[in-house]
């Protein structure tokens, strides 16, 4: 008996000790992704558990809040995490950013930021967005938050510990990881957690401890779980949580002491552009927010757009600013420039906006009550704008009077719809395409995939239309060809060798659509064929491709682009290459001929670029 209450005093002490030891605990709550089955009950259980624990001094989400970043599943799961009786701090991830009718905009709205930092009990925490934003590809900081990172380490006392989170791993998953790592180098860097990979993981990145932290779903199991994190004088601790039943042992532990950044660590190579010496920048513009949509030329200006939400003009010649407009929301949308007399930009704070194309100055806005993150369509003197209110507007662009309204869209809309014989074409994240009468509106055909999952939907691509036919990519790797009269399929065809995603376009003589792979080649298919006949595949290795940058053809030249920032000039007759330059890291929006030796392309990471080849 004395004994045993020896032994019993002896536990006691040292879990005492570690207790006391303990400078604080806080809850690490990862890809809750509401919307999906049980993610409403299983996110509800882990409130009520973080609840009952007075120890738990705050919580942190760490993205992934939601399936599909839609405002109804963003206000589902606002109105859960309200019920904590702690603070708590929140990031999105790729599923609350990717596929988000708000493009982006809801999260900060419903919830006050994308980013946080914070003091607590000596330690500074710092969390960003991992992106994509709205455009499929690897994960990406966006622009604005490695802006803001760079203003919050400038008041950061270097010495002070810090712990980052992001909801990507910080690895060459993010097109940018080291943007981030060599910033946060210096720092006293204690530890950098993500989620993202569903489960309990420990890495190491350049040489600093790295957490992956697991999915608060059940999966298969009949709980979900979280990760309750310790730290200790010494270390940061991790225990896995089953709410309303049990802490589980430590899984892993972070010593405080002893990590060290390692020296030259691999970056992006730019070595390519050395074997095309003849192509060069001739200028470029780094904005501080991202850019997500193609750009208008005219009148020798470029306008384009940022996700700070402004409208700029620059020299077609210099790159020079020639005027700026802010609107309240993140822009994705690409300008559609009008009698060389005024720019139409829909915005995500439910505005469409039309400039003076001289000034800049505002000529009138239309209020849509919801954000729109497509493009607009021109038809005679008519912006034709779907939104991500499920309808679709034509606006007379000298007035900007509503000729016309159709209300039965399933879903958002985020593409630039395509006008082709008296119709305009585009699809929806509802898993449909639609062909409308572009002078009235009215109805002419809608067609479905038949899939159930809506990621599988003919969203993101920029259709093309020709000799009757309309040809359509999606994520479900086919490719479809339609009636343009009717709606009905003429083929349909998924090929495992060449796998269709969002990209695509037609040659300059309508002969040919080009579509990338996600295997990363150009291929080229016939027009006027009946059924499915490949003209020719590029040789061209982009390696592997899911970003939606259209292919384009202009001055006897095929210009792609892929998901880390390289511009490929390929022959039309059999893709072989031309020439191709890298100037960033990040997707290629668009790649836009201006000249026979000059094009301008823009990149996700806010650059604007103006490249020049030699005559």
């Amino acid at each position: 008996m004395k004994k045993l209450t020896a032994l019993l005093v002896a536990i006691f002490a040292i879990v005492n000790c570690h207790a006391q030891d303990t400078l604080f605990r806080f809850a690490l709550i990862t890809d809750t992704h509401i919307g999906v089955q049980t993610a409403q009950e299983d996110l509800e259980r882990t409130i009520a558990d973080i609840n009952g624990q007075p120890q738990i001094e705050f919580a942190v989400f760490s993205g992934d809040v939601t399936e599909f970043g839609s405002d109804e599943e963003l206000q589902l799961a606002k109105s859960i995490i309200n019920k904590l009786n702690k603070p708590w701090y929140i990031i999105p991830g790729n599923h609350d950013t990717k596929w988000s009718e708000s493009g982006c905009n809801s999260f900060r709205t419903v919830f006050g930021n994308e980013t946080f930092s914070f003091e607590h009990k000596g330690y500074r925490f710092i969390g960003t967005n991992c992106g994509p934003n709205m455009r499929m590809g690897p994960g990406q900081v966006p622009r604005e938050n490695i802006v803001w990172l760079d203003e919050r380490l400038k008041q950061q006392n270097s010495r002070q510990p810090l712990i980052y989170i992001n909801h990507y791993p910080q690895d060459e998953g993010l097109n940018n990881w080291y943007d981030i790592l060599d910033r946060l180098r210096g720092q006293n860097l204690k530890v950098m957690i993500c989620g993202h990979g569903h489960t309990n993981n420990a890495y190491t990145w350049e040489g600093i401890p790295g957490v992956m932290c697991r999915s608060n779903l059940r999966a298969k199991a009949a709980i979900g779980g979280y990760n309750i994190i310790s730290v200790t004088q010494k270390s940061i601790v991790f225990n896995e949580r089953t709410p309303g039943a049990a802490t589980l042992p430590a899984w892993h532990t972070v010593a405080l002491e002893g990590h060290s950044w390692i020296t030259n660590p691999p970056r992006p190579s730019y070595a390519v552009n050395d074997s095309f010496p003849s192509v060069k920048v001739k200028w470029q513009i780094q904005e501080a927010g991202d850019m997500g949509s193609a750009v208008a030329i005219t009148g020798g200006m470029v306008i384009y757009t940022n996700t700070n939400g402004d409208v700029k003009a620059a020299s077609l010649s210099t790159g020079k600013n020639r005027w700026k407009f802010s609107a309240g929301g993140k822009i994705y949308s690409t300008p559609l420039v009008y009698g060389n007399k005024y720019v139409v930009v829909p915005c995500t704070d439910g505005y469409v906006y039309c400039l003076n194309l001289e000034n800049g100055r505002l000529a009138w806005k239309h209020h849509r009550g919801k954000a729109i993150v497509s493009s607009p369509a021109l038809y005679r003197d008519l912006a034709i704008i779907a939104g991500s209110d499920g309808s679709c507007e034509a606006l007379h662009i000298p007035t900007g009077e509503r000729r016309w309204t159709y209300n039965h869209i399933k879903g958002f809309v985020e593409t630039k719809p395509f006008v082709y014989q008296g119709k305009v074409f585009f699809g929806s994240w509802g898993n449909q395409f639609y062909a409308l009468d572009a002078a009235t509106g009215a109805e002419a055909w809608v067609w479905s995939n038949g899939a159930t999952n809506r990621m599988f939907s003919p969203a993101a691509v920029w259709p093309v239309a020709y000799d009757g036919k309309t040809w359509i990519v999606s994520p479900d790797k086919y490719m479809t060809v339609l009636n343009t009269e009717t709606g009905k399929e003429i083929w349909r065809f998924r090929d495992s060798l060449n796998f269709v995603r969002e990209s695509m376009g037609i040659s300059a003589d309508s002969q040919r659509i080009y579509a990338k792979t996600m295997q990363g080649n150009i291929i080229a298919l016939s027009s006027r064929s009946a059924q499915r006949e490949l003209v020719w595949k590029s040789p061209v290795e982009m390696g592997y491709e899911i970003c939606p940058s259209p292919v384009t053809e202009r001055f006897g030249v095929i210009y792609a682009a892929g998901q880390s920032g390289v511009v490929y000039a390929l022959s039309p007759t059999d893709g072989r290459l031309l020439w191709k330059h890298k100037f960033s890291n990040c997707l290629v929006n668009t790649v836009q001929p201006v000249a026979e030796n000059l094009v301008i392309v823009s990149s996700m990471d806010g650059k604007l670029v103006c490249i020049e080849t030699a005559k």
